[in-house]
C-alpha cells in the first residue's frame, strides 16, 4: 500500500525534491507552501510523470508564518479523509544581519515558521502515528543547529530548537515503531541563500544540490535515523566534529566572517 507524505515548503528547493523522491517510491503527496502556483506546478509535473492514479497529489497553499496554518492545514486534511505516513517538515527560512538591526517582522515570520508551525504540526500528527503505532517524521534542521552564529543569530537559534526537540521526540518514542529523524544540511542550492542573502557569502560558495541533500534526508527517514549529516564535503565533515572542542569565541568568529557580505 502505497505511503503518504505531508510535505511543507514544497513549491522548490529540498522540499520539492522530496515530492519528487516520494512520488518516485508510488507515494502520494499532500504539499504544502505559500506560492499555490508553484504547488499547482508541481503537482501537474508529478500526475504527468507518473500517472494520476498512482501519484495522487493533494495542494494545500498556506503560509505557516501565520498563526492558525498547522491547525488548518491538520483540519483539511482530516476533512479530506487522508491517512499521513510520513510527515516532513521542511519549511524555514534565514535572514543575513546583525541582530539588532534586522526587523522584528522579518525574526517572528522566521520564528512561526522555523519553530511554531514545526512544532504544532508535530503535535497535531504525531499522536495519531501512536495511536496507529506507524509513522515517520523527518524535520529539517541544519549543521546551523549545532553552534551559535553570528550575523544569523535567530536562524541558527531557530535549528538548534529543531535538532533538540526531535532527538528528545525521537527518544520518547523509542518503544513504538514511529520514528523522528532530523537532517541537518549544510550550504545547498536553494532558494534559501537568495532570499536570504546569504548567497553573497563565503559560506554559500560551494554547495550541494538540492536532490543530493534530500536523498539523503529521505532515506534517512526510511530507516529510522536520529540524525542525518548532509552537503558536506570531507572538510566540512571533519571540522564539525571538532566543532564541539573549539574555543566557542574563536569558533564565532570564524563564523561570522563566513557569513559577512563579500564587497
Amino acid at each position: 500500500m502505497s505511503k503518504t507524505a505531508l510535505i511543507t515548503g514544497a513549491s522548490a528547493g529540498i522540499g520539492k525534491e522530496f515530492a519528487r523522491i516520494h512520488a518516485e517510491q508510488g507515494g502520494n503527496l499532500v504539499i504544502v507552501a505559500r506560492r499555490a502556483e508553484k504547488l499547482n506546478e508541481l503537482k501537474a509535473e508529478l500526475e504527468s510523470a507518473h500517472g494520476v492514479n498512482d501519484v495522487q497529489v493533494h495542494v494545500i497553499a498556506k503560509d505557516l508564518s501565520e498563526p492558525n496554518s498547522a491547525q488548518e492545514i491538520y483540519d483539511e486534511v482530516k476533512q479530506a479523509g487522508i491517512t499521513i505516513d510520513y510527515l516532513i517538515n521542511n519549511a524555514g527560512f534565514g535572514g543575513q544581519g546583525t541582530f539588532h538591526e534586522r526587523s522584528l517582522e522579518s525574526d517572528l515570520a522566521m520564528l512561526n515558521v522555523n519553530i511554531v508551525a514545526l512544532t504544532l504540526l508535530s503535535k497535531l500528527f504525531i499522536p495519531d502515528f501512536v495511536a496507529r503505532n506507524e509513522g515517520k517524521v523527518l524535520n529539517v534542521s541544519s549543521t546551523a543547529s549545532l553552534m551559535a552564529g553570528p550575523l544569523q543569530a535567530v536562524y541558527f537559534a531557530t535549528k538548534a530548537y529543531v535538532t533538540s526537540l526531535s532527538n528528545a521526540i525521537a527518544e520518547e518514542l523509542s518503544g513504538t515503531n514511529v520514528t523522528v529523524t532530523n537532517l541537518m544540511p549544510g550550504a545547498t542550492e536553494t532558494e534559501f541563500a537568495s532570499t536570504s542573502g546569504m548567497d553573497k557569502t563565503s559560506l554559500f560558495s560551494n554547495t550541494f544540490s538540492a536532490r543530493e541533500v534530500a536523498e539523503d534526508g529521505y532515506n534517512g527517514m526510511l530507516a529510522g535515523k536520529l540524525d542525518v549529516l548532509a552537503g558536506l564535503t570531507t572538510t566540512q565533515r571533519m571540522m564539525m566534529r571538532s566543532v564541539p572542542f573549539m574555543p566557542k569565541r574563536m569558533l564565532m568568529k570564524q563564523i561570522k566572517q563566513m557569513q559577512e557580505l563579500k564587497s
